[in-house]
């Protein structure tokens, strides 16, 4: 897995607050991609599974670890979290809202569990062809932190074909906009888990954002969800 310190955590920074998400190559190398997806069929991983045409989130399917957290699941979280919380301590001070975020993610969890949230979220999906998400927020209870990672852990065209990455962007008194992006194995997507501050000419302002996945035309795509809030 790649170092924080080998992250260049200030261009991050500048493409998470002018569009919303930050694309960071080889996060994880082959091996470990693969030995994070052949995970999928350890039952004993897993606090929950979801079929998501069941309860009409799309079609597909997600589980969701259960605590203690596999080890590269773990590092992950820990790793991106720390860099992360000072911009979003940025974003709510230019939002004046009074939200701080704790610099470990221990602490974050912590307090989540003062909530009544202390379900863990992080999960792997997988999609067949003709698989889908549809667009969504992963919030999970009143203490959440505003961004949260996707690592994709299938080849493009090898593995699968379609599934892109569609990010939705939307601003008061306007039409949504859409962008679709497509990391391929290893790679981490950063991005937004509700909004992201816009500076407008009378301060700082919020735009919603949502994300989901394109339909998969050919294959089979597998992906690692990294939510650093816990459910309740």
């Amino acid at each position: 897995m790649i170092s924080s310190s080998s992250i260049e955590w200030t261009k991050v920074y500048e493409e998470l607050t002018d569009r919303g998400y930050s694309i960071i190559p080889q996060v994880l190398a082959r091996q470990e991609c693969e030995q994070i997806s052949n995970m999928y069929y350890d039952e004993h991983l897993y606090r929950n599974t979801i079929d998501m045409q069941r309860y009409r989130f799309g079609k597909g399917e997600y589980k969701y670890f259960k605590y203690p957290l596999p080890q590269h699941v773990q590092l992950i979280r820990e790793t991106f979290y720390t860099p992360l919380s000072l911009l979003a301590n940025t974003w709510m001070l230019n939002l004046g809202s009074e939200i701080t975020y704790p610099r470990s993610h221990m602490e974050l969890t912590d307090k989540c569990k003062g909530n009544s949230q202390s379900r863990p979220t992080p999960l792997i999906l997988r999609y067949e062809a003709g698989g889908y998400n549809t667009l969504h927020q992963d919030l999970y209870g009143d203490i959440f932190f505003p961004f949260q990672v996707l690592v994709v852990l299938s080849e493009v065209k090898k593995d699968y074909e379609g599934g892109e990455l569609v990010l939705t962007s939307q601003v008061p008194r306007a039409q949504s906009r859409a962008e679709v992006i497509q990391p391929n194995q290893g790679d981490a997507v950063i991005f937004t888990t509700n909004f992201r501050p816009v500076k407008g000419s009378r301060g700082f302002y919020k735009a919603t954002m949502k994300h989901g996945i394109s339909e998969v035309k050919r294959g089979v795509r597998y992906a690692l969800g990294i939510i650093f809030h816990d459910a309740a």
